[in-house]
């Protein structure tokens, strides 16, 4: 059997979980730069007359007249508090999938077939009390299922947050439940086009033959449906394949004329990116840069421009890719522009003991030497305490506005949780 442990509103909840005043009370969390709303708990979202992904500066006054608390993104906690969760998972089981940030499946095998329900609330306890988050576990004997006994378990109040689908009359149940465009993997055209010939619920779906489904939706239909069935199409990803492109795109605080303030923010990214690059000991061969101005402006006069170089060699040095990328740059920069976002992606990316040298050029297995050298200080005494000349010191006049973002609890000594007694 198959668990998938899906925790509530995540970045909402994991600021309430040092902020226990807020349960109970609407709480948002805002995307880079404070744009817009990119997640709300339960108690923000019965609020339907305030709109997700609306810019913030519109309904900042709406948000306030209903006490609703808004924070602004903090990735730091949230990628601390979901790996804490995934460590407990292993506790369950040795084969976990990390699907994303707040979503794991894992296998929990065949010996607990007595014990299916006391097993997803013991998870459900464990990480609740281990980490104050709350969770939905579904369990079922393929992962297709799993997420529709997750989606029961938030749904349906009889469930409690855990729902096993274990037998032949669970499994009817569950997918005369779900509508066709709730199945995970059939995206929206395919739902309206089942709808169309009279499909419109999973029940449905696995009414029709295989063949046609095979034909229509090819393989990818055909797992569905196959999993629906409770028949086994798709195994656990445990193992991450290496990324085979690694980027950010973020906006600056303000915007920026200066060739100099926004070199020093393309090399802040470039080590960032280099740094998840050696990460996963993997060389890039391509370095893509883009610069654009902010497109939702009527004042400001629009330009953007992109430039993709291969380097000589594949690298993961970080004082390699910022000279390079500091070239791209000036290449696509024009005077006179007030430009909004810096874009970085690393591409044509290899494992690092598949390097091939160059008859023409230096070459060196030790030439990153130095930016690991870095990472471990990095790791040792806080992100970005040594690192190239470059990234200069003038941060704070190109970085993301996040003026109302919570303390890194978990990771910065100084921002912990502080009790008054």
């Amino acid at each position: 059997m198959i668990a998938l442990v899906d925790c509530n509103s995540f970045y909402a909840s994991c600021e309430q979980v040092f902020r226990p005043d807020l349960i109970g009370r609407p709480v948002v969390v805002l995307s880079n730069n404070d744009g817009c709303i990119i997640a709300a708990n339960k108690e923000a979202k019965a609020l339907a007359h305030i709109p997700m992904y609306e810019p913030i500066f519109k309904i900042k006054q709406q948000l306030v007249d209903n006490d609703v608390t808004f924070f602004s993104s903090n990735y730091t906690l949230y990628a601390e508090m979901s790996q804490r969760v995934v460590n407990i998972l292993h506790r369950f089981s040795p084969t976990v999938e990390v699907y994303s940030i707040d979503e794991s499946f894992l296998d929990l095998g065949a010996s607990r077939v007595q014990t299916y329900q006391a097993c997803g609330q013991d998870l459900k306890q464990t990480i609740f009390r281990d980490t104050g988050l709350p969770v939905g576990v579904g369990i079922a004997p393929t992962r297709v299922l799993a997420k529709l006994a997750n989606k029961m378990s938030k749904k349906l109040p009889e469930f409690d947050h855990v729902c096993v689908l274990q037998t032949e009359k669970d499994r009817l149940r569950a997918l005369r439940w779900c509508s066709i465009n709730d199945v995970w993997g059939i995206g929206k055209r395919h739902a309206d086009r089942l709808r169309r010939i009279g499909v419109h619920t999973a029940l449905d779906f696995t009414r029709l033959p295989l063949a046609w489904v095979r034909k229509e939706m090819t393989v990818v239909g055909e797992r569905i449906w196959r999993e629906l069935q409770g028949e086994r199409a798709t195994e656990l990803i445990i193992d991450p394949r290496i990324k085979k492109g690694i980027g950010t795109a973020k906006s600056f605080g303000k915007k920026l004329k200066d060739i100099g303030l926004i070199e020093e923010a393309c090399a802040y990214y470039v080590s960032e990116v280099a740094e998840v690059l050696r990460s996963q000991h993997s060389c890039a061969s391509t370095l893509q840069i883009s610069l654009t101005t902010n497109y939702h402006s009527n004042k400001d006069a629009q330009y953007s421009n992109s430039i993709t170089i291969t380097l000589k060699i594949p690298t993961d040095d970080t004082f390699v890719l910022i000279s390079e990328a500091t070239k791209a740059l000036r290449a696509i920069f024009k005077p006179g522009y007030r430009y909004k976002k810096v874009g970085v992606n690393l591409l044509g990316i290899i494992p690092n003991d598949h390097l091939q040298g160059n008859l023409f050029e230096d070459f060196s297995m030790n030439s990153g030497s130095l930016s690991k050298t870095l990472d471990q200080l990095n790791v040792k005494y806080g992100k970005a305490t040594v690192g190239s000349g470059t990234l200069g010191r003038r941060k704070k006049e190109w970085e993301l506005i996040k003026e109302d973002r919570s303390p890194r609890y978990t990771t910065q000594w100084k921002e912990l949780l502080t009790i008054k007694v």
